[in-house]
């Protein structure tokens, strides 16, 4: 088991994913300065209930542990991280510390192996890639795997406006392609 200070919000993060996030509340900027002088990560997790801001969030009890991949002090004054998702974890037990910081003891969870990508969902490797180049940075620069399930279905859930609940759904499912079944449900449901 392993303790990590977890960041609640209102998104999922998947292994292999990046995450742009501006920091602002001490309690993170905390944080964020603790895992750049210990090389160490922090996890990711959708809120349940609550929000981003003030009170200690809820979270779901499967996240992504993220480590810093870059950073940078804003214009505007706040510090600007760039997060990239490692490897999903199940929460044991969370406790919230005295600034407010949710703490966790974790499992990681295994990964599963890279998967082809069938035929009938390359469509979807080809709306990634258009996704990716229209983002620009730090997105443009992720490498890519086109060719395996597990990459495309996460990068995708990352990226779509699909529902939160969705979102969570696919990053608990350990089977590749059913989190493109999915997907697919879910982008058909957009329209």
């Amino acid at each position: 088991m392993i303790t990590l200070p977890l960041f609640p919000l209102g998104t999922v993060l998947f292994p292999g994913g990046i995450l742009p996030l501006r920091i602002f509340e001490t309690r993170y900027i905390d944080m964020v300065r603790n895992c750049l002088r210990t090389e160490t990560g922090f996890g990711v997790c959708a809120i349940r209930d609550g929000s981003e801001v003030g009170a200690a969030a809820e979270v779901h009890t499967v996240g992504t542990r993220a480590v810093i991949a870059d950073w940078e002090g804003r214009p505007d004054g706040l510090l600007g991280i760039t997060a990239r998702g490692e490897q999903r974890f199940r929460i044991l037990r969370t406790w919230v510390e005295p600034n407010r910081l949710v703490m966790g003891e974790v499992a990681y969870l295994e990964e599963p192996p890279a998967t082809p990508l069938p035929e009938e969902f390359l469509g979807l490797a080809a709306l990634l890639e258009r996704l990716l180049s229209e983002l620009g940075p730090p997105y443009a620069e992720l490498s890519r795997d086109a060719g395996d399930a597990v990459w495309v279905g996460a990068r995708l859930a990352e990226l779509l406006p699909v529902s939160l609940e969705v979102k969570q759904q696919m990053l608990e499912c350990d089977d590749p392609l059913s989190r493109l079944f999915m997907l697919r449900d879910a982008m058909l449901n957009l329209g």
